[in-house]
């Protein structure tokens, strides 16, 4: 299907150029072989192997975008990143993504605020796929009003004292390392701080919790108490943590984007593959027009929203920060995913409600796109307020 695949089509996008097709064709065979056959079994799971970090960290994808000095691969852009979540998403299972990507959002923060120090301890393991990256911000009693959160990290001479909980982790329970959202100042923005907070530090306790989709990517739980944390754990300026996790959102509300536009391809792929096969009322699913339309819609919504991906990828890449846009974007391609998951199960019909099917875990997993990194209603609240209204 050249229309869907970047690797077929005659005149490929002008945003990626001959390195990106050289690796997207390279991580294909590699998910083809390490990935795809297994999904279905680890979902089931709950979980997928350790040691696919380490296979990911030899084929790249751990280590884009940081530092060489620490293991990273220095010279990549955002469209490697883009390559890199379509062709994860071709396996359609979400939670993979989401669990083995996680330090994506948890060691950005160490790269760019982090001590030398920090960076030299933490870093290496992480590239190396040896040890697991997650972040923590989100609290019981909140997760977008990070303003407002109530973690506390209470300074003692060269230690910090934690208590609190942090809420709908992703990889909490595996993740060796947690870059922490933390008070240490007074209320709002400007008494937050980032640490690093080591997993294995007495008074930490996780507990599991129970997901309607992504299910091999664990989702944790996680209460300090008491919990002493190095001072130079510290990542960048004590109360001005609220940077750091600034400075992720752009990046994680693109994946997170191309994510759910990927997998809206996904569904449709799958959608196409049934109508050709499938025969009722004496032809194909495919020749009866109201499927024909259903699939020109679903395509239609899939185009439109990369083109809206690639050019504010670019943008970004060029040093630009269209906050709005950006914002429109994550809802624009979490309503396609939607719409796609929808139609494509109706295409399937009940096949489609059958575990196995790629779209009926894309269907469980549409609404956690439209939660994480920002809502759907946070998303449109703030773009507002970006337009100036």
């Amino acid at each position: 299907m050249s229309l869907f695949d970047p690797l077929l089509k005659p005149v490929p996008s002008p945003y990626f150029k001959e390195e990106h097709h050289t690796y997207r064709a390279q991580l294909r065979r590699w998910v083809d072989e390490h990935v795809a056959p297994f999904v279905d079994e680890w979902d089931e799971a709950g979980t997928f192997p350790r040691e696919l970090y380490k296979k990911a960290s030899e084929i790249g994808l751990l280590r884009m975008g940081f530092p060489e000095e620490y293991g990273g691969i220095e010279g990549t852009d955002i469209f490697h990143s883009i390559v890199a979540t379509e062709e994860l998403a071709r396996a359609g299972a979400g939670g993979l993504i989401a669990g083995l990507m996680t330090h994506g959002i948890g060691a950005p923060p160490i790269a760019a605020l982090g001590s030398d120090e920090l960076k030299a301890r933490v870093l290496p393991g992480i590239m190396a796929g040896e040890k697991i990256s997650a972040l923590g911000i989100t609290e019981p009693s909140g997760g977008s009003d990070v303003a407002n959160l109530q973690t506390t990290a209470r300074r003692e001479g060269d230690r910090y004292i934690v208590n609190g909980s942090k809420i709908f982790i992703t990889s909490g329970m595996r993740c060796d390392y947690l870059t922490t959202a933390v008070r240490t100042g007074g209320k709002g923005f400007g008494g937050i701080s980032l640490l690093l907070i080591e997993m294995d530090r007495a008074g930490i306790t996780r507990t599991p919790l129970k997901k309607m989709g992504w299910w091999m990517s664990d989702t944790a739980a996680i209460y300090f108490d008491n919990v002493e944390v190095p001072a130079e754990n510290l990542v960048g300026p004590e109360n001005a943590g609220f940077l750091g996790i600034v400075r992720n959102f752009n990046g994680e509300r693109i994946g997170l984007a191309a994510g759910a536009n990927a997998f809206a391809r996904v569904a449709l792929e799958e959608a196409i593959a049934w109508a050709r096969q499938r025969t009722t009322f004496g032809k194909r699913l495919a020749d009866h027009q109201v499927i024909r339309h259903k699939i020109v819609d679903m395509a239609m919504r899939i185009e439109a929203t990369k083109c809206m991906l690639e050019n504010l990828a670019w943008r970004v890449d060029q040093g630009d920060a269209p906050i709005a846009e950006i914002c429109m974007l994550k809802n624009q391609a979490t309503l396609t995913m939607e719409f796609c998951a929808r139609e494509a199960m109706q295409i399937l019909g009940g096949a489609g409600y059958m575990r196995g099917t790629k779209t009926e875990r894309i269907y469980r997993e549409v609404r956690v796109n439209a939660i994480g990194g920002g809502s759907e209603e946070i998303m449109r609240d703030l773009a507002a307020r970006q337009l100036g209204l």
